[in-house]
């Protein structure tokens, strides 16, 4: 195992980080409830942003049919799920893009940047016309929402996660940088809450029809509050006294020097965007589609699975912060390793509602007890000069193979015949996080140098 210590050229930058402090005004310390407001004001929009991407998931099949009609509904499913995965492809573009502009103007300005791309991506998917309306137009329009929004999100949640890590102390830094995640579950919740209403209240043709944009709408109709919330944000201490803020080029040279490092990034993170999508995105279409349950039903675990992560998420990590961020990630990756393909072959051997709870809630236990751990351990070993561009770099490259779970996932089933294919995927992707978890280490600065 190899501890990265980084380069002479990174440890001159960080320690230009160190002593350029005159030349920027100090924020003031935040308070404990100033913190907790922050973090609340936050998490808030990274919610719209996972909302958004969860509608789109639940609804694929609907969506399908709106705009890539055909005779064959694997064809409509798949055209679907590529579309909701293009906005993964320009995710590490909005990473280096607007990750570099939000390390030189500041946290708080580049989270509202994040939410006004995001919200005209939501707009545009919300009120396209059909395919029978305005014919190729239609998929074209929303295929630039969906890349408008990768764009978008591929810095959101580096932003909103390093906004939290530099706004917590040392001792809770893991406990507060979880709702980042824990905030994705509130999304994961309101969207299957939604949809299971929808679902009672509307016939399946009129939910295929036009049914599926209300929770879209009520998407849309939020935005205001969340501008609102994030317009009173404060700049973080950190920032505000320490950061001379870097040039693009920079920012380019430094990712070049660091690539040890946001390579681990990367496979930390693929663990955790697969086991989400796999938990939440796919299992809607899953349950309906391959397991053959009821639509509702599907929701319903869906429900369930976030309101077990919401919690958890939090429990898992602060229990990073008192035992350390590396045994929680092998011991879960470990566990996923084992137990994601046996659970889901167990699953497909019968399916029902209950199994598909048992199982959806075991894999939301190890995915709580990783992310608990992985999302603060990610902010902790890129270089703080490069924080925001590296964390979302590292993030964003991970989400275009993860990001595409739901869409690799129905691709496997149908090339192998083989409907516990989900879990061998995640154990794949559990792997990858395990060699991750044991060559990583933090990004120290210690008197100007690296350790």
């Amino acid at each position: 195992m190899t501890e990265f210590s980084g380069t002479t050229a990174a440890s001159s930058t960080l320690h230009h980080d160190v002593t350029s402090t005159a030349s920027r005004p100090h924020a003031p310390p935040m308070t404990t409830g100033q913190r907790v407001r922050a973090a609340m004001q936050v998490a808030s929009g990274n919610m719209l942003e996972m909302y958004d991407f969860m509608v789109f998931g639940y609804y694929a099949a609907a969506i399908g049919r709106a705009f890539f009609p055909s005779d064959d509904p694997y064809a409509e499913l798949m055209m679907s799920f590529a579309t909701f995965g293009a906005g993964f492809l320009m995710r590490p573009l909005g990473a280096i893009i607007l990750g570099a502009y939000v390390d030189r103007i500041g946290r708080r300005r580049g989270l509202i940047l994040t939410l006004t791309l995001m919200s005209i991506g939501t707009l545009s998917l919300t009120l396209t016309p059909g395919y029978a309306q305005i014919g190729l137009l239609a998929p074209l329009l929303v295929l630039c929402g969906r890349l408008l929004q990768g764009f978008s999100a591929g810095v959101e949640l580096g932003s909103t996660s390093v906004y939290l890590a530099e706004i917590a102390t040392p001792k809770t830094r893991g406990f507060v940088v979880s709702f980042q995640s824990a905030s994705q579950q509130i999304a994961v919740v309101a969207a299957a809450a939604i949809g299971v209403a929808l679902t009672t209240i509307l016939p399946a043709p009129t939910m295929s029809a036009w049914g599926w944009r209300i929770p879209l709408l009520i998407g849309c109709l939020i935005v205001p509050v969340l501008f609102f919330l994030r317009r009173n944000l404060q700049e973080t201490e950190a920032f505000a006294a320490t950061h001379a803020p870097p040039k693009i080029g920079e920012v380019l040279r430094t990712l070049v020097t660091e690539w040890k490092i946001i390579t681990i990034g990367v496979l930390m993170v693929l663990m955790t965007t697969t086991s989400f999508y796999v938990i939440t995105a796919y299992t809607p279409s899953f349950g309906s589609s391959v397991l053959h349950l009821a639509s509702r039903d599907s929701l319903v675990v869906t429900l369930c699975v976030g309101l077990s992560n919401f919690v958890l998420l939090p429990v898992f990590g602060a229990l990073s912060d008192r035992i350390g961020r590396r045994p929680l990630l092998i011991a879960a990756t470990l566990i996923a390793i084992l137990t994601a393909w046996p659970a889901m072959s167990w699953l497909v051997s019968a399916p029902s509602f209950v199994r598909l709870l048992t199982v959806e809630i075991w894999l939301a236990i190890i995915y709580s007890a990783y992310n608990g751990a992985a999302v603060a351990y990610l902010t902790e070993i890129v270089p703080p000069r490069i924080r925001t561009t590296g964390f979302s770099l590292a993030y964003s490259a991970a989400t275009c193979i993860g990001g595409f779970t739901p869409t690799l996932c129905t691709w496997l089933i149908h090339m192998t015949g083989d409907r516990a294919m989900p879990g061998a995927w995640l154990s794949v992707a559990a792997a990858c996080g395990l060699v991750a978890a044991l060559f990583a280490r933090p990004y120290k600065v210690q008197a100007g140098k690296i350790s």
